[in-house]
């Protein structure tokens, strides 16, 4: 059983689906950590309910960057942590965290990588731009974070219509509704060994 830890900055909507999924039984892991940059984050408040470790941890509130990505290897050493699962996470990995944990590291993006992802592409602004650009199609990707925004090999993608009616709001509730299932579909992968990555090749056993 794999021991992943959840970053989350915003409502925690997928951190949520994957308690689930362990609860159900469809995810063969434990989640033993929640960290957040923002003290408020929903996500803080969905761990303790489910009685999980929840970690507020601010660049803001130490002295510096070295003692933030300390903080953070330090909470991940100390719950024992195989991987991580950025979920909705809006800070950028330093690094030296990513050479620590490297492809064990996943992030899930409202889109199909690598059309519109990078800086600045989170929430609406990506189901904008999607429509904007005329695509019949949008989607979902799970991938491995590398030191780049949304540049990491993808694991699993799923595909969402776009319908003709759509605004970013109505996109965004079809595209989350199918976050909540490939994530915890593609940690499971991780959970039963079937993942081989070869540089920036990945293939599913």
């Amino acid at each position: 059983m794999i021991r992943v830890a959840v970053f989350a900055s915003g409502g925690g909507s997928n951190l949520n689906a994957l308690l689930e999924a362990v609860q159900s039984g469809r995810l063969d892991a434990s989640i033993v950590l929640v960290i957040s940059n923002k003290a408020e984050a929903g996500a803080l408040q969905i761990a303790r309910e489910y009685g999980v470790p929840a970690v507020h941890i601010s660049q803001k509130s130490l002295p510096s960057d070295d003692e933030f990505n300390k903080a953070i290897l330090t909470a991940l050493k100390e719950h024992g942590v195989d991987m991580i699962a950025l979920a909705g996470y809006l800070k950028k990995i330093d690094s030296c965290i990513i050479r620590e944990y490297k492809n064990r590291i996943l992030n899930i993006h409202p889109a199909l990588l690598p059309s519109f992802g990078g800086k600045g592409m989170y929430g609406l602004k990506v189901h904008q731009a999607v429509l904007d650009y005329g695509c019949k199609v949008a989607g979902v990707t799970v991938h491995l974070v590398d030191e780049e925004y949304d540049t990491g090999p993808p694991i699993l993608q799923r595909c969402v219509p776009v319908e003709p009616d759509d605004t970013p709001e109505t996109l965004a509730a079809r595209v989350l509704e199918q976050e909540h299932k490939i994530y915890a579909e593609a940690l499971q992968l991780f959970a039963e060994n079937r993942v081989k990555i070869q540089g920036r090749k990945v293939s599913i056993k």
